[in-house]
């Protein structure tokens, strides 16, 4: 197991909306920011106006990107993508092997943002819930 975790709905971030660490987005924050959400939108803003990091894990971007588009391209514009290393996947392939039901792609959504500390944002946080106990430093939430 990596660190400790809890799964949330939107808004119970850090007290006054603070995000401790970092932010990282799934394929749902994605797609939730491309149709222009409020609750994205606004994750997005204060994350902007407050210097807080959002990453984006390269395998995040397979699963989103369909074509380019100039929206696509001003989300890309805003966030850090990072690429799959090796390290990066033996962790989230641990995960894998523990959790039962989980994809490769909310794995390594978790480990990525396990490694810093970061909280998640995602439309499906039951999806997330399920590698919430192996990656225990990861605070899950909702962006829609």
């Amino acid at each position: 197991m990596v660190g400790s975790a809890s799964c949330s709905k939107a808004g119970s971030e850090e007290p006054e909306g603070r995000v401790k660490n970092g932010i990282t987005f799934d394929t749902g924050a994605l797609i939730a920011l491309e149709r222009r959400g409020q609750r994205a939108r606004k994750v997005l803003e204060r994350a902007t106006e407050q210097k807080v990091r959002i990453t984006v894990p390269a395998a995040v971007i397979t699963e989103w990107w369909r074509s380019r588009n100039d929206v696509r391209e001003r989300i890309l514009a805003g966030v850090r993508v990072e690429p799959l290393s090796e390290s990066l996947a033996k962790v989230a392939g641990g995960a894998l092997a523990a959790i039962e039901g989980a994809t490769p792609i909310d794995a390594i959504v978790m480990a990525s943002a396990a490694q810093r500390g970061d909280v998640v944002y995602t439309t499906d946080v039951s999806d997330l819930a399920k590698l919430a106990g192996y990656f225990r430093a990861v605070r899950v939430l909702s962006i829609s």
